[in-house]
């Protein structure tokens, strides 16, 4: 392919050779732009979203509004003549394009909508919750329609999903594991999964302990801690306990972490009338619940945001910990956030 293509040569046929290539040779989108000298990876990336939903020819169809939109721009200062001879845009194509691009946006208050939504949420909606959201907003509108304007705002989910991988492990000597995978739960208080994960920012540690109840997948207490210690595990655990009778049966998972294997933790946990169950060694789908719960807060938090220290970060981690059981929507939900979705089904019992 010849160097030195400049912008005014980026021609629909060449924006289509540029994404048949790239899709062809599994390049990257940086790849991509260094190999054919485009200004960006992002424009490549747009033609790609065009190609992709539209077709090729709609990439000629852009091209045309762009140059429509150039031409008006300047035609009070240069001959509309002038400018359409050097675009190289017929006359009637750029009035059909500017009549076009003139016309009353019906869909005008639901985009207004659509973007509050998104950055309201820090940008961590797709467009199936954001649908639901304008629903609850009074706005009657499809999850089609809301993926198209949100693509025509250019707004995307900004989160990064990250995959699990384990081994088959062995049953714990510790504990059955008595959830063995059935994360559904009736009612609240009768599954709790916990964990610890860990944060490393700045060359410093920050550790997380939360309690989810299996029913809403609700924050039932957490602790955060600069160190592993036991003692953020009974905290969390006294947090949790003063929110339920004893004697409730209910069954707290955990892994085999050395936490769960302490005898102070177990005692409490026989005190509470609480029953204990395992994963498997180096299984982490058997805590799958937990485990994408982390995914997400490090997708939705960590990886989305620049923090300036590590007291930043956990100022950061308390406010998201808080609209993840509040203010977050989850469609499994019936549209409601966890701690809502817990009151609900508290009051129905």
């Amino acid at each position: 392919m010849p160097k030195g293509i400049p912008n005014k040569r980026y021609t629909p046929e060449f924006e289509k050779l540029v994404v048949e290539t790239m899709m062809e040779e599994r390049l990257s989108y940086c790849e991509t732009a260094r190999r054919f000298e485009v200004s960006s990876a992002t424009q490549v990336r747009n033609w790609k979203r065009i190609y992709l939903s539209e077709g090729s020819e709609a990439l000629a169809i852009e091209r045309r509004q762009h140059k429509t939109l150039v031409v008006q721009k300047l035609r009070q200062k240069y001959s509309l003549n002038l400018l359409l001879s050097i675009a190289q845009l017929p006359r009637a194509t750029f009035y059909y394009h500017l009549k076009q691009m003139q016309k009353e946006d019906k869909y005008a208050s639901v985009k207004e909508e659509i973007t509050t939504i998104y950055h309201e949420n820090r940008g961590r909606y797709g467009y199936r919750r954001i649908t639901a959201e304008l629903r609850k907003r009074t706005f009657s509108v499809n999850h089609k329609t809301v993926q198209r304007l949100m693509k025509e705002l250019g707004l995307v989910c900004r989160v990064r999903m990250k995959k699990y991988r384990s081994y088959k492990g062995e049953v714990g000597k510790i504990a059955p594991n008595l959830l063995n995978r059935d994360f559904r739960a009736e009612k609240p208080n009768q599954k709790w999964v916990t964990d610890v994960t860990e944060f490393s920012l700045f060359g410093e540690k920050l550790y997380l302990s939360p309690i989810l109840d299996l029913c809403s997948s609700d924050l039932v207490s957490y602790t955060i801690s600069d160190r592993p210690a036991l003692s953020m595990v009974t905290t969390m655990l006294d947090e949790a306990f003063a929110k339920i009778p004893a004697e409730t049966n209910l069954i707290l998972h955990s892994d085999q972490g050395w936490q769960y294997q302490h005898k102070q933790y177990q005692q409490m946990l026989r005190e509470k009338g609480v029953r204990q169950s395992m994963s498997r060694k180096g299984n982490c789908l058997d805590n799958a619940v937990i485990e994408n719960f982390f995914g997400l807060l490090k997708s939705e938090l960590l990886y989305l945001q620049e923090f300036q220290s590590m007291e930043h970060f956990k100022l950061e981690l308390i406010e998201y910990l808080d609209y993840y059981n509040n203010r977050r929507i989850k469609a499994k939900l019936k549209g409601l956030p966890p701690a809502l979705h817990r009151q609900q089904a508290l009051s129905a019992a």
